[in-house]
């Protein structure tokens, strides 16, 4: 293997590993995303749409390359008589195009897998964040709310308008809560997509370069 297509695959280990420990259950999206606003990371953060874009051209021309190597290699004419070793040779330089060309596809598409894992782990943060704060708001409504029954005897409630306004805080905090509820629902749907394509991408990889 030449050196470029050694670093590819290498890249693309990384790419693996890199995915793998994002879907583990290791760190809270709450350590992910401290570890995305750190200083280490900001270094990258303000050019990090430059460097995804040229790394997937110079990965998409090994790619095209690929591709041309198959097509190369795979159009042989099956009534040409060639010699054994150099069919041998052939097949061999086949065999390594389309194994250049799984290894450049699947750094490719995990590169987009990395992305949107990110965007997903920065979400996932600040929607736990804004449940975390209604909660206590709701909380600090309800307990507010309690109070002013207490205070108030039963045959003032109806025209209390005190109690009104508690009241209909009390039904906005719960429609909030029920609708950050349900986007975490669906991020947390979104996020077991990903997992399952990544599996199955993975599986498609191995089952390819064992062919």
């Amino acid at each position: 293997m030449s050196i470029q297509w050694t670093f590819i695959a290498g890249y693309l280990y990384v790419e693996i590993a890199i995915v793998i420990i994002m879907i583990l259950p290791i760190f809270s999206p709450r350590r992910w995303n401290l570890f995305f606003k750190s200083r280490i990371f900001s270094m990258f953060q303000e050019h990090a749409a430059a460097y995804f874009y040229v790394l997937l051209g110079v990965l998409s021309l090994f790619l095209i390359d690929a591709i041309r190597e198959m097509r190369k290699y795979s159009s042989t004419d099956p009534g040409s008589h060639t010699h054994l070793a150099s069919e041998m040779k052939g097949s061999v330089k086949l065999f390594r195009a389309q194994r250049n060309f799984y290894i450049t596809g699947f750094a490719i598409f995990l590169a987009f897998v990395i992305r949107r894992l990110v965007n997903m782990l920065i979400i996932q943060d600040e929607l736990s964040k804004k449940a975390e704060k209604i909660i206590k708001e709701a909380e600090a409504t309800v307990k507010q709310a309690k109070s002013t029954v207490l205070a108030h005897s039963s045959d003032k409630l109806e025209n209390n308008p005190l109690a009104q306004e508690y009241k209909r805080k009390l039904e906005e905090a719960q429609k909030l809560l029920n609708e950050n509820e349900q986007r975490y629902n669906e991020l947390e749907e979104e996020c077991g997509k990903w997992r399952t394509r990544y599996i199955e991408a993975r599986d498609a990889k191995d089952n390819g370069v064992r062919g």
